[in-house]
């Protein structure tokens, strides 16, 4: 982020300290505006003192005690909360300023999330915690394989919380934006009050407060106030603990499902085969849409045909076809997604040991396996493109490695991870 606030604003490469630099930072505000001009300083301000780089920040953090204080947050938890935070996180004003659109093709980003290992691991952690399952599924009717589904997309089955790379100081986090990102800044004020109440109830404290650079929580990622409506202490220990208690966040996540209208014993939609000819948009019952042609996929009957279904084709007509039902709009209540709730309803379908799609995605290229991918990122490591982990995940990281590679071989620089890419790399 630095190096793009310097690029814009050469003045910054010969920023000082004193009445210089206080020059060169007016400079940054009128053309960058407020939120490079919080991370020119707080990154490029190395001949200052903190004291003065980081006045403003707590000057804001001062003031806003009042704002707390008014909502009920005592001086002592305000005190605790922010013990230690004198700047803002930097790294969380640039995650907030670089946030790009998502726009891979769509198998992009259901390979990268409905794959064997997270399928296996989901296996896995189906039998590792069934007789919890067992409880959460009779407690809230939510489906066990929607709820382990929900903790591979959100946290890889609690991986990323080992990361202290990715998770951070949720009062930190939510304080920057607050202060630093106009955009962000009315919600990031309303998520740190209510971080400050959920350590204010002794649910956790202040060193296990810890969240994304935008303040979602725990193995199932909740916000805040998303924590203050559903949170619940299945384990019974008397805290509502996302972070630590496996049976905690799966039951915060199925209460969220539950008081938004899941309904038990129904699926969240249907892969369907789907007749020449226009269809209707818009809702029909599925045995309207039976009448106009429209089959399952697997050659079986629909269920209830009074449910009434929305047609989605999101890789085209040439792409797997669905009908969503009611479940599919609750799982959008999560995320608000189609693309996240069908990875969702993919995968948990596949942990519970249904078959995989009748019709994939359109590829444009021979796909690879899981393992294949680690290969793949394994031997462009090996020949000096990638630096990345061998995890299987082909993001930004692992197709530019690729498109590298496909020009140095004279191939198509498409960055696909294809296998007609791997079979280069081992013939090399």
């Amino acid at each position: 982020m630095v190096k793009k606030i310097l690029t814009s604003t050469s003045d910054v490469y010969s920023s000082g300290i004193g009445m210089e630099n206080e020059m060169i930072v007016q400079k940054v505000m009128r053309h960058v505006g407020r939120i490079a001009l919080v991370a020119a300083i707080s990154l490029s301000t190395a001949g200052m003192s903190p004291a003065l780089a980081d006045a403003g920040f707590q000057k804001w953090v001062a003031s806003f005690r009042q704002t707390a204080a008014e909502a009920g947050i005592s001086r002592a938890t305000y005190d605790r909360a922010f013990r230690g935070i004198t700047a803002i996180d930097p790294e969380v004003l640039e995650k907030a300023r670089f946030q790009p659109e998502f726009t891979a093709p769509v198998w992009d980003y259901f390979d990268n999330r409905v794959h064997e290992e997270s399928i296996a691991n989901g296996r896995a952690m189906a039998k590792k915690w069934k007789p919890w399952l067992d409880r959460i599924e009779k407690r809230f009717g939510v489906d066990r394989h929607i709820l382990l589904a929900i903790w591979s997309m959100e946290s890889n089955y609690g991986e990323i919380l080992k990361n202290p790379g990715v998770m951070r100081n949720v009062v930190r986090s939510l304080s920057t934006l607050a202060y630093a990102d106009q955009r962000r800044a009315k919600f990031a004020r309303t998520q740190l009050i209510a971080a400050l109440k959920i350590l204010q109830s002794g649910d956790i404290d202040e060193s296990h407060l810890t969240g994304s650079w935008a303040g979602a929580m725990g193995h199932t990622q909740f916000i805040p106030t998303s924590y203050q409506r559903y949170a619940v202490d299945m384990d019974g220990n008397g805290n509502r603990d996302i972070w630590s208690s496996i049976p905690d966040a799966l039951a915060t996540a199925a209460n969220l499902l539950h008081r938004n209208g899941w309904q038990t014993g129904k699926t969240w939609g249907y892969e369907v085969k789907l007749p020449a000819g226009k269809l209707p948009a818009g809702q029909l019952s599925l045995g309207q849409w039976q009448k106009l042609g429209v089959t399952r996929a697997n050659g079986r009957k629909f269920n209830n045909l009074s449910d009434m279904a929305t047609l989605k084709v999101p890789d085209g007509r040439g792409g797997p076809a669905f009908l969503m039902l009611k479940n599919f709009s609750v799982i959008k209540r999560y995320n608000n997604s189609d693309k996240y709730a069908l990875a969702v309803g993919l995968l948990a379908d596949q942990i519970a040991g249904y078959g995989q799609l009748a019709n994939d995605w359109q590829r444009p290229f021979t796909k690879l396996s899981f393992v294949e991918k680690q290969e793949l990122q394994k031997r462009l490591s090996e020949h000096g493109y990638y630096d990345g982990k061998f995890d299987g995940r082909i993001g930004k990281g692992s197709r530019d490695a690729i498109k590298a590679f496909q020009a140095r071989v004279g191939l198509e620089q498409d960055g696909h991870p294809s296998m007609e890419v791997l079979r280069y790399l081992r013939g090399r």
